[in-house]
Formats: C-alpha cells, structure tokens, sequence
C-alpha cells in the first residue's frame, strides 16, 4: 500500500482497535493469475507469544479456497472510517482529497476443519449476537440438522500474520486552523463515517 510518510500508522494498539472494530474485511489472494476477493468477517486471535493470526470461514463453493492447498499468501483489507474533505474548509486554496484510516495485513493461510472450525464459528456467532441482537442466539440454540448441513458447506482458515500495513490520513499536512475547520464541518455532516472521522482527528490533534 502506498503510504506518504505523513500518514503512515505505526501504533499497534490503534491498529489493533482498527481491525477489532471493522473485522468485516476483504480477503484477497491469486486465482488463474488474477487478483479474487471475497468479502468476509474475520476475527483476529493471538497466541501465547503474541503472534497475530485471523480466523475466517467462506463458502465451500467459492474456489478461493483452493488456493490455500497450493498458493497460501494473502491479502487481507480491513477499512475504517472514510469521509470527503472539502477544500472549502481551508483557510486557503487547495484541491478536495478525502480522509480515511485502513489497514492491510498479509500472510498465510491454512484450512481449518473440525472442532477448531465449530469453536471459531461458535466465537464469532457469540461476539456479534452480543451487539447487534436485543434477543441474541447462542450457537447451541441452532438445530442439529441446520448445523449439520451448514457446516459441511463452508470452509474455515486461519491466517498467520506476517507483516501490516497501516495509513491513518487525518489531514496531518494541514495548519491548525484548516485541521480544526475540517472537523467542526465533519461533525455538522450527518453520516456516521464524518462523525468518527472527526472524533479520530481530534484524538490525533498534533
């Protein structure tokens, strides 16, 4: 990833927030020498000494698995909060650009199956009915038959992370006045990516 130097996020800890927060993420690997992305929730997990790995599941009919066996070096793009920035907010001329915060981490993959594939899927079903369900759904509660048929459709890997990439772009090149201007407009905008976005600058403010 192209990073000016400017941008370039190095904390691990916001890093790690970054990916916990927005685990919905785009998995990219090779397919017939041609780039194949699949869109999927991953779950960053660490060892006992401290080596960073994603567990993730996709469908078994979707070939991207296959490279796994033979090709195992991935891609993964976890994207965080983006908004457009108006050269009008500047207290002086210049060019529109736009503000984001992403990660890209890359490394190997491995097939999981089994009852290390069952425990990752009862961890990521427990972390998100937790927080998006008022009547949340344990994954006991699923019938066996369902589960039984379910899981023989869907393939489960683990990914050993091998190196990151991180750019947190929050106008850190502007003067004072024209940073403070890009987040008090952010804030009047009513999408919730503004919103965070100028909560980031704040908490980035030099």
């Amino acid at each position: 990833m192209y990073i000016p130097n400017n941008f370039k996020e190095e904390d691990k800890a916001e890093i790690e927030k970054l990916i916990r927060e927005f685990g919905f993420a785009t998995l990219v690997s090779v397919k017939d020498n041609l780039p194949w992305a699949t869109h999927i929730p991953l779950e960053l997990v660490t060892d006992e000494n401290g080596n960073w790995f994603l567990h993730g599941h996709v469908a078994r009919a979707n070939p991207q698995w296959k490279n796994f066996e033979v090709m195992s070096d991935v891609l993964v793009i976890f994207m965080g909060p983006h908004a457009y920035i108006s050269p009008s907010w500047y207290n002086h001329r210049n060019v529109p650009t736009w503000n984001y915060k992403a990660v890209h981490v890359y490394g190997k993959a491995s097939l999981v199956e089994g009852e290390k594939l069952e425990a990752m899927l009862r961890h990521l079903m427990k972390r998100y009915e937790g927080t998006h369900s008022e009547k949340s759904q344990s994954y006991d509660e699923i019938p066996a038959k369902i589960l039984e048929k379910d899981l023989r459709g869907v393939i489960g890997f683990e990914i050993k992370v091998e190196r990151i990439e991180a750019a947190s772009k929050l106008s850190q090149n502007r003067n004072a006045e024209s940073h403070q201007s890009v987040i008090d407009n952010l804030k009047k905008m009513d999408s919730y990516d503004a919103k965070r976005m100028a909560e980031e600058m704040e908490k980035n403010k030099k």
